[in-house]
């Protein structure tokens, strides 16, 4: 396995992204190590929110959110997940698989030690996330579901993403920059933009981004399909508090809040959240709206004594 790792440079600089890079080494499946870059931001001994991005976003994504998380009192942990970010970045397109991804980041979870996490899930980071939770539900305190949604390939996955499926394989160009400025409703700025261009110097550096598109399970015999549908099945169980918070302008999500809320029940309690004048990546159209919404939930379904063992 050819890996390759962005240069530290790339990140000198970024708007509002200051925090210190924190990494952990993950089995890469082939007899390789891969370095995962992760920000680990908030009092240490505060409850954990596990942030994951999705598809072309990395850690950068949740730049206006993890201040507010950790003056709650809350741990930010935002992972780059692999071929995102300072995480590093295998070159060929074959290297990346739906299953090796969710044992990428469930290894990660595990070197940095994490326990009783609140998850906050986006795009991609659902598609993992979800599942993982499924597989460990023991080890999720609560979830945040935010545009996203755990395919199995047995609906229709929309006319919206079929579109972005093909631009994805079909542009010559792949700006990670263009791409998310294209999915919010607010115009981003140029350094911003270029913010989300940081990871990828080159196209060398950006197969997994153009890879992530076609990973996502569009038919009942998918490889991923039957491992999602375990999955669901034990996400029908999960009762621990589970918020929808979704924005009102996604083309690509929109409705997916409806059939989580009603197959999950721990998130029968809980009215869902709508975050206004926001588009697919709604961290960076109102990041502070979501994080202060996660907030009041985990302030909400805090237990007594979460420390106790």
């Amino acid at each position: 396995m050819q890996i390759l790792r962005t240069p530290d440079d790339r990140f000198a600089g970024l708007p509002d992204y200051s925090f210190e890079p924190h990494y952990v080494e993950v089995d890469s499946g082939d007899g390789d190590r891969l370095r995962m870059h992760y920000v680990d931001d908030g009092p240490s001994d505060g409850e954990t929110v596990l942030l994951l991005h999705g598809e072309p976003s990395w850690s950068f994504l949740y730049r206006s959110m993890i201040p507010v998380l950790a003056k709650a009192g809350l741990r930010a942990v935002a992972l780059d997940l692999v071929g995102f970010g300072r995480s590093d970045k295998p070159a060929s397109r074959s290297d990346y698989t739906y299953q090796k991804h969710v044992d990428w980041t469930w290894a990660a979870i595990e070197a940095i030690g994490l326990e009783e996490m609140t998850l906050v899930c986006q795009d991609w980071g659902g598609l993992i996330g979800l599942r993982l939770v499924g597989e460990h539900p023991a080890r999720f305190a609560r979830v945040v579901a935010a545009n996203t949604f755990l395919p199995t390939g047995d609906r229709h996955p929309g006319e919206s993403f079929l579109a972005w499926q093909r631009y994805s394989q079909g542009t010559p160009d792949f700006e990670a920059g263009h791409i998310v400025n294209g999915g919010c409703l607010t115009a981003l700025s140029d350094a911003v933009v270029a913010g989300y261009d940081a990871p990828f110097p080159n196209d060398l550096f950006k197969a997994g981004a153009r890879q992530f598109p076609m990973l996502v399970p569009t038919s009942p015999d998918d490889p991923a399909a039957p491992a999602n549908r375990s999955a669901w099945e034990s996400l029908r169980r999960f009762d621990r508090p589970f918020l929808c918070a979704f924005s009102d302008s996604d083309p690509i999500t929109g409705g997916a809040d409806k059939v989580l809320r009603a197959e999950i029940p721990g998130a029968a309690p809980f009215d869902p959240v709508t975050i206004n004048s926001a588009g697919h990546f709604l961290q960076e159209d109102k990041g502070q709206d979501l994080a202060e919404a996660v907030a009041a939930f985990i302030a909400a379904t805090q237990r007594p004594n979460t420390g106790a063992s």
